[in-house]
């Protein structure tokens, strides 16, 4: 569509919700028609901006592995360096689920947040900007500029109007992250000076020098673990979390996670195959650990949020196991997991954005029989916990299901390993499930709490669409990120079997040295 016309639409869907901050910025009047105004320029911005990119969604070319819709333009011509942008089977569905869940965390933001609305509509909508732009980047340096201002909206999201503890969980994600991402600015820098460009296509094509991969590798790996995060580096996690709004834990969970795994996919794999294969078994291990330790720790969690919080490192753990298994299986299983998981990760951290608005308290011990007066949201609540263990129907299975499919062909012990995280992950959530939903209704203060409302539903219900429609059709996710992850199995394969090969070639020419030498002696 935008190759035939050269029409922008890429930068359209980027740039809109910059644009209606900016509109945000200028209105006035009296405080509370500003704050009205700002949350219906937000919620009608976020909405136009997720109905162009489904424009890019039902325009994709499901059966090509090359990026479309691009754009590129000379951004700063004596460093060689541009504009450029697009999408393919692996970047299209993170920008969709970054336009999808925005509008939703203004919705729930709408009552929630009462002090400074401007400046927090002002903030999503300069995040989702970032957020876009981070996933149709087709530039090292362009990608890094978005990667790293997403760090900016949600460090004042988390500071401003976060919990108690908000400044030291705000500047505690910011210096994990920005210290992780600056040896991948060093990474980028030592890649410009060795190759003389940035541009992500032209790196694929002509490779990186295999002496270099291991350190470069090294470097972006610094800066993606920490935004997955894995262990031991995803202490900043549960913290952000736990201080963070409700809506800024949708969109943490939902889309700044799934960042790193990103990273990994667009990155480490395609312009690193050799040091990929050299790091996996450090991959795995890391893995392996994060989803059996933070699974044991999410047993232990008094606060909802910080259970919730757990899972989800638990669940990217499983996400970096299959995108190290370097077979078709695995980084699908790991691509639609990320898909599955910011859905439902987005949705349980709002159902417990419910119970809170009504009680002020995330203790579980605090709630109990909310089935009684609160079926709907019972409801809700359960069909994300299903989701959330693997239940077959929903999208959680698929991708824990080709996860564990591909990891079992690239190891066996590894497959093991991560299977008790399903096994311990179906242990806690109905745990929690049981103790908040079901038992007698004794409390008098939660007897008299409402069940959803009109605006609540609004926001379920999609959310309960998508996860039973990747659960029952999932192929109609995996036909568009199908051909683009075959094409990144196939080149890490052409690359490691040509070093396979060079490294072979390499023996024989020092044998037949060696046999001419002891046959003239």
């Amino acid at each position: 569509m935008s190759n035939e016309f050269n029409y922008p639409i890429l930068s359209l869907v980027t740039f809109l919700p910059l644009i209606g901050a900016i509109f945000v910025v200028f209105i006035r009047g009296e405080a509370e028609a500003v704050a009205r105004n700002a949350r219906w320029v937000a919620l009608w911005t976020s909405l136009v901006t997720f109905a162009l990119s489904l424009v890019i969604w039902f325009g994709f070319d499901r059966g090509s592995a090359d990026f479309q819709f691009v754009e590129k333009r000379d951004w700063i011509p004596a460093l060689n360096i541009s504009y450029h942008m697009g999408v393919d089977g692996i970047s299209m569905a993170f920008v969709i689920l970054s336009t999808l869940l925005t509008p939703i965390c203004i919705l729930a933001s709408w009552e929630a947040i009462q002090n400074r609305v401007k400046e927090y509509m002002i903030a999503f909508l300069v995040l989702e900007t970032l957020m876009v732009g981070t996933f149709c980047a087709l530039d090292l340096v362009v990608f890094y500029v978005f990667f790293e201002g997403v760090l900016l909206p949600m460090f004042l999201i988390i500071g401003i109007w976060g919990g108690a503890r908000r400044v030291y969980s705000a500047f505690k994600f910011f210096l994990y992250t920005l210290l992780g991402s600056v040896l991948m600015l060093l990474a980028i820098l030592a890649i410009y000076f060795s190759t003389g460009t940035t541009d992500v296509p032209t790196l694929m094509q002509h490779g990186i020098d295999p002496t270099w991969q291991k350190w470069l590798w090294l470097a972006f790996f610094a800066s993606f673990a920490v935004k997955v995060p894995m262990w031991p580096v995803h202490t900043w996690l549960p913290d952000a979390h736990v201080e963070a709004p409700t809506a800024g834990s949708v969109i943490l969970a939902g889309v700044l996670l799934k960042m790193g795994g990103y990273g990994f996919l667009r990155f480490s794999l395609p312009l690193l195959p050799l040091a990929s294969a050299y790091f996996t078994p450090l991959v795995f291990a890391l893995s392996a650990i994060a989803v059996i330790y933070t699974s044991l720790v999410a047993l232990a969690q008094a606060d909802m949020k910080k259970l919730i919080a757990y899972s989800s490192v638990a669940h990217m753990g499983f996400v970096t196991c299959g995108i190290f298994t370097f077979n078709q299986q695995g980084l699908e299983g790991a691509i639609f997991q990320m898909l599955s998981h910011g859905i439902v990760s987005g949705a349980l951290f709002l159902c417990v954005g419910v119970v809170y608005d009504r009680l002020h308290t995330r203790e579980i011990a605090r709630y109990g029989g909310l089935a009684n007066n609160m079926p709907r949201y019972a409801f809700a609540f359960m069909v994300m916990t299903m989701a959330s263990v693997g239940l077959p129907g929903t999208g959680g299975f698929v991708g824990e299901f080709l996860i564990m499919l591909g990891t079992f062909q690239a190891n066996t012990w590894v497959a093991a390993l991560i299977t008790t995280g399903i096994i311990l992950g179906a242990a806690y959530m109905l745990w929690l499930y049981r103790r908040i939903i079901f038992g007698k209704l004794e409390k008098e203060d939660l007897k008299h709490l409402l069940d959803l409302g009109p605006r609540e539903v609004a926001i379920f219900v999609p959310l309960l669409f998508i996860v039973l429609w990747m659960g029952i059709y999932p192929s109609s996710f995996t036909s568009i990120m199908g051909p683009s992850v075959q094409k990144l199995v196939q080149n890490y394969q052409a690359a490691t079997q040509q070093a396979a090969d060079a490294g072979a070639n390499a023996t024989m020419t020092a044998a037949s040295a060696t046999a001419t030498t002891t046959a003239g002696e």
